[in-house]
């Protein structure tokens, strides 16, 4: 399993590797990424090994890193042919990142089967190298095929984490002491937080909370936290909960009537899972603009809204207040939401992985 980078790649691969041990115990899993990643400290708290390669991004624009990138490539293509040469996979599963194209390459080179999931509606760098090596590519939004040799696409959903369903809204509700009279905003930045929605819900806190009467759950991530924490604290919002991270996701989407949150993969294919209606802001700073695409394939459906990253501080109440007190528009977009979603994509995903390891193996 190759994935590294972000919790977009590295999520999807670990609920593959579940579903892979839940269909057959005996599957032997290795993952690969780097150790300067969330991959490190995420791939054995799921109770997998994990080895490391040398490899980094390739800056677009001229840095100092770019001059080591050379070196620290031919590193980890070698490091990834004596992974290979020790683990003898049957195949080699790339979700993107970085960490997964030299493994990849150096698989699809020896003629071990590769098979990819590509978690964007635009796929990214390292999977599109890597699709002329492979058997099987997995997407989770068709406009990504568009993109990849379409003989060799199946359109499965974005593997995501099974415990995000089945809490009950009023033991949420109680989790983050809230009553249940008052809506509940779910705000979310991704892992480090996202400083253009943290800035808007500086300027809109008073209104949200206070003139709209909103319950609100904000995850703005470690690096903002403590100076957030500092300025609300000298205000008394008692309906807020501020946190640097979100252990309790389950609880979290439960209690939510409206999420706001960035585009990614991970995030979106959550939305569709849990059916919540959504207002998604796309970051303007990934490759390819993919958040946009992402987004764009949400609200086409109905499932979502989008913010403008750009002018959100200004447009953002005025949104989430036509949403959240609109009780058949939210019914809607939830239904929108559900229709999207595609609960066993990682078991799908798992079941051909198997039957192409089964098919090398009896070669």
């Amino acid at each position: 399993m190759a994935a590294g980078g972000t919790g977009g790649h590295v999520y999807p691969a670990i609920s593959i590797a579940d579903a892979l041990k839940e269909q057959n115990p005996e599957t032997e899993i290795l993952f690969v990424g780097t150790r300067d990643h969330m991959e490190w400290r995420a791939v054995p708290k799921a109770g997998y090994d994990i080895e490391s390669i040398w490899i980094s991004g390739f800056h677009r624009r001229f840095t100092l890193k770019n001059l080591v990138f050379p070196f620290k490539l031919v590193t980890s293509l070698a490091q990834s042919l004596k992974i290979l040469a020790d683990f003898r996979p049957q195949v080699v599963v790339s979700c993107g990142g970085y960490a997964a194209g030299p493994i990849g390459w150096t698989a699809g080179k020896k003629g071990i089967p590769v098979v990819i999931q590509e978690q964007n509606s635009f796929p990214g760098v390292t999977n599109r190298l890597l699709a002329k090596f492979a058997t099987k590519i997995f997407t989770a939004f068709k406009e990504a095929d568009r993109y990849l040799p379409a003989s060799k696409t199946q359109v499965t959903g974005n593997p995501t984490r099974a415990t995000l369903t089945g809490v009950d809204k009023s033991v949420a509700l109680s989790a983050f002491g809230f009553d249940d009279d008052k809506p509940v905003l779910l705000v979310m930045g991704g892992s480090g937080g996202a400083k253009t929605i943290n800035e808007a819900m500086k300027a809109n806190m008073k209104r949200l909370h206070d003139e709209a009467g909103l319950q609100i759950i904000w995850q703005c991530g470690s690096r903002y936290y403590d100076q957030l924490k500092n300025e609300f604290n000298a205000h008394d919002y008692k309906n807020l909960r501020l946190t640097a991270f979100l252990d309790n996701m389950a609880e979290a989407y439960a209690a939510a009537d409206l999420v706001m949150s960035r585009a990614g993969a991970s995030s979106c294919s959550e939305l569709m899972l849990t059916g919540k209606p959504s207002v998604l802001v796309p970051s303007p700073n990934v490759a390819g603009d993919h958040q946009t695409q992402n987004a764009k394939a949400m609200a086409d459906a109905g499932a979502s809204k989008i913010l403008d990253d750009s002018t959100m501080k200004e447009t953002m109440s005025d949104l989430v207040e036509e949403l959240i007190y609109n009780q058949e528009h939210l019914k809607s977009m939830n239904q929108a939401a559900l229709e999207l979603a595609k609960p066993e994509a990682a078991q799908l995903i798992a079941k051909e992985i198997l039957e192409i390891a089964t098919s090398k193996l009896d070669q």
